[in-house]
């Protein structure tokens, strides 16, 4: 059984369908009057986010509690972090607590790597640096199948700043294994030097690849983390590669619209789109908190996540 959600990649189709089935299962309780569940009582979870973060850190505390586990919320600000303590003197004081999971999410791309060999808990990447998102690609499959039914031969078109999108890569890798086709849509400076080698297709036509897509999913333009000029203006990345009313017009009538969040309305997506009938994006948030107690209750409450021990 493995320990830990690091990658994406460390997911088989079985796997992940399981995490999407329990998930599905989970989704049931969500809708009760009283959510909870017993299934983790007396196991401790750590969030330790070392990057601001709304909807992630919120959403996995709600899996969590909902679950029945003790949530411990450890934020870098204010904390011996901000004093100087390196991430392994972190974990060896979460691992002297009994932390029986630690979601990470941490500017160092490799971080839960490192800390996946530094605690004896399960070890659950809430994004790390630029490389991966694996919970929010799952959240991601979760809604498209609840939208579209089984995601074998969709065709996804994931539109944007992919070089520093953790979230454009782990749904790349979770999608191909899924059995979806992904193709890619950014400036060529916005793509990543590695991403020939990705199980996808590359096109910097937006308005050749909307009429063939049942999921366009907007992301979002990272200036946080651009230290170089990526592209002209605003105003002419919006013209080429924004998702306006009349671009969402060329979509066939059954095709979905996604964001993982948060957004620059306006700049990559029109609000107007952002609001319509055919964006899941409020949907995201919600299936992320089942979607994610699917995972925390598949690696902690004892059942086989396929593999042997990681």
């Amino acid at each position: 059984m493995r320990r830990h959600l690091i990658s994406a990649a460390d997911l088989s189709r079985d796997d992940a369908l399981l995490i999407l089935d329990t998930a599905d299962e989970l989704a049931k309780i969500s809708e009760r009057s009283i959510k909870k569940l017993p299934t983790l009582r007396g196991r401790t979870v750590v969030n330790l986010f070392f990057e601001d973060s709304t909807r992630t850190r919120i959403s996995f505390e709600a899996a969590a509690k909902r679950l029945s586990a003790d949530v411990i919320n450890f934020s870098a600000k204010g904390s011996s972090v901000s004093k100087g303590e390196s991430l392994k003197d972190t974990a060896l004081t979460l691992e002297a607590m009994g932390a029986d999971a630690v979601v990470i999410r941490h500017g160092a791309s490799g971080a839960p790597h490192r800390l996946a060999g530094w605690v004896r808990g399960s070890v659950v990447n809430a994004g790390d640096g630029t490389h991966e998102h694996p919970t929010q690609a799952l959240l991601d499959a979760f809604t498209m199948r609840r939208r579209l039914g089984s995601l074998d031969g969709r065709r996804v078109t994931i539109v944007g700043d992919v070089l520093h999108s953790r979230v454009a890569r782990s749904n790349v890798l979770l999608l191909a294994t899924l059995g979806a086709e992904v193709t890619l849509v950014a400036p060529p400076t916005l793509l990543p030097v590695s991403v020939g080698s990705w199980p996808c297709a590359v096109s910097y036509d937006l308005d050749a690849v909307l009429p063939k897509s049942d999921v366009v999913m907007m992301l979002r333009v990272q200036r946080e983390r651009m230290n170089a000029a990526f592209f002209p203006t605003e105003r002419e990345y919006s013209r080429r590669y924004g998702l306006d009313r009349d671009r969402v017009a060329k979509m066939h009538d059954d095709a979905i619209v996604m964001h993982p969040g948060p957004m620059n309305r306006g700049m990559e997506i029109a609000a107007e789109v952002a609001d319509s009938p055919r964006s899941t994006i409020v949907e995201q948030v919600a299936n992320g908190v089942t979607t994610r107690m699917a995972v925390l209750y598949l690696l902690l409450g004892g059942a086989n996540l396929g593999g042997e021990d990681q």
